[in-house]
């Protein structure tokens, strides 16, 4: 029988998203492994150094393998790194009763937000909260798809998919057709409820309102479905919740876009695994006077040792 499941993958103070390309690998891999476990998607959001899921699965591990498993391979072979990619151990939080499950799955899709990186949920693009309540919020915007014959370039040709998945021309899966999107709608409701809770405060009473579900666990907050990312605390985490942070900042992937453009034209590397200490430090010692960022996101960019 399915449960339903928060998953989350860390890499800790490295990136694991470094492009657009890799952003769209990831979800396929993420589409990929839903198929090959028999397992459903409700939300997803995919940050620069983790991800966060909302599943439902009778093997929430097997999943977690056949996602984490292949990315790797990817993400290994074209930046030329060895060694596992994210954590030993993903973090799994099980998702009980009605209560439980909106707010997992309304944390889950405000996760940017909580970073910092945009000031509100429908601003971040690698995530599903756009593809919720589509044309009741307006978004008519069609994407371009590619035939089925042309997949293999953005999935490789060995891989399984069923004949609803749909690609769009920039290669990634469309969520609209890889997540069970009615059911989420399902779960809140309406347009408007949905909206509410996109912009809902963290609070005492949201925790309340889980111990109505008597499911006899803790309530789901922003602390437990943070469990293990160490970017930000929590109190600046609410306060960027309340839009208090400067989004013009240079974000994690355009710097790491930037970085690898650099490191192929200047040092004729084929990426940042490849440089040397010296030269890490260098482009560390650049960016700051030029832009000056902050030390952690340079070293977790540079993939630097603290």
């Amino acid at each position: 029988m399915k449960k339903t499941y928060h998953l989350c993958l860390s890499a800790g103070d490295e990136i694991m998203f470094r492009d657009l390309e890799d952003y769209h690998r990831g979800f396929n891999c993420f589409a990929l492994a839903l198929y090959k476990t028999g397992s459903t998607g409700l939300v997803e959001t995919f940050m620069s150094t983790h991800t966060h899921q909302l599943i439902q699965t009778e093997d929430p591990d097997g999943f977690m393998y056949n996602f984490r498993n292949p990315y790797s391979k990817y993400f290994n072979y074209k930046y030329c790194r060895k060694g596992r990619l994210g954590e030993k151990r993903h973090f799994t939080l099980e998702a009980v009763g009605y209560h439980h499950i909106v707010a997992a799955a309304s944390y889950v899709l405000r996760n940017a937000l909580h970073h910092g990186v945009v000031p509100i949920p429908y601003a971040y693009p690698h995530c599903s909260a756009n593809a919720i309540f589509r044309k009741e919020m307006g978004k008519f915007l069609i994407e371009k798809q590619l035939p089925q014959k042309l997949f293999s370039k953005y999935i490789g040709r060995r891989a399984e998919y069923p004949d609803t998945y749909r690609m769009s021309e920039s290669g990634v899966f469309l969520r609209e057709s890889v997540l069970d999107i009615p059911q989420v709608e399902n779960i809140f409701v309406s347009p408007r409820s949905y909206n509410y809770y996109m912009s809902r405060k963290s609070s005492e009473e949201w925790e309340a309102e889980q111990n109505k579900d008597g499911n006899g666990m803790p309530p789901i907050n922003l602390k437990s479905i943070e469990a293990g990312i160490r970017i930000h605390e929590q109190d600046k985490m609410l306060a960027f919740e309340n839009g208090k942070n400067d989004y013009r900042a240079i974000s994690d992937i355009e710097l790491c876009t930037e970085l690898n453009n650099l490191v192929r034209n200047r040092f004729n590397k084929p990426s940042i695994y490849c440089l040397t200490e010296k030269e890490q430090i260098m482009i560390a010692n650049e960016l700051h006077r030029s832009f000056r960022l902050s030390k952690s996101q340079i070293c977790r960019c540079l993939a630097m040792k603290r």
